[in-house]
């Protein structure tokens, strides 16, 4: 009988492989790691449980046991995942689409979120837009109106507008700095 475990701040493909090493380094037999989710063949003994803890607290991860928090965590799983692809493919807006995926109300997802987070949906949104935009502006292989395409904004200027409200700079002062910080994903 597999054991399916939910782990909180898996923003990467980094993230899954060292999901599957501890699990692994804890005597686990993993049978799939996705983003937020792990599935092992048998249920973990007290020993194994509380050293994947143990070490999933060195490296920022946390198991999940309660339903809303794993709701949570499905809808930045799934933000992070749209917005941090390399050619993100939105059909409407981001209400429908978290909608669609998760077979629920928005108004219902946008009231939990924002009393797990402290935010909004359209604010992470908007935090892991920038860190996207910071990550293009690093890269210098799109100009601004490609970067707010890819992005789905309504025009550079919104783009501008919005990452100089978050960030303090332009894109173009961004990209012509010399710090250029941006943010781990399970921080934004």
């Amino acid at each position: 009988m597999s054991t399916v475990f939910h782990v909180k701040n898996m923003v990467c493909d980094r993230c899954k492989l060292v999901v599957k090493d501890i699990f692994e380094k804890a005597g686990a037999h993993v049978i799939t790691v996705e983003l937020g989710i792990v599935e092992i063949d048998e249920n973990p003994n007290p020993e194994q449980l509380q050293s994947i803890q143990k070490m999933f607290s060195e490296v920022g991860f946390e198991l999940i046991d309660d339903k809303q928090s794993r709701m949570v965590e499905k809808i930045k799983t799934l933000l992070v995942e749209l917005i941090h692809s390399d050619f993100p493919h939105l059909k409407g807006n981001y209400s429908d689409y978290l909608s669609e995926k998760l077979n629920r109300e928005y108004s219902g997802l946008s009231t939990l979120f924002s009393l797990h987070e402290g935010i909004t949906i359209e604010q992470y949104i908007i935090r892991q837009k920038i860190e996207r935009v910071k990550e293009l502006l690093l890269y210098d292989e799109l100009n601004l109106s490609q970067i707010s395409d890819e992005l789905h904004y309504s025009s550079v200027a919104h783009l501008s507008n919005q990452f100089k409200k978050v960030t303090g700079l332009t894109p173009g002062q961004y990209r012509l700095s010399s710090n250029k910080h941006r943010q781990s994903l399970d921080k934004v």
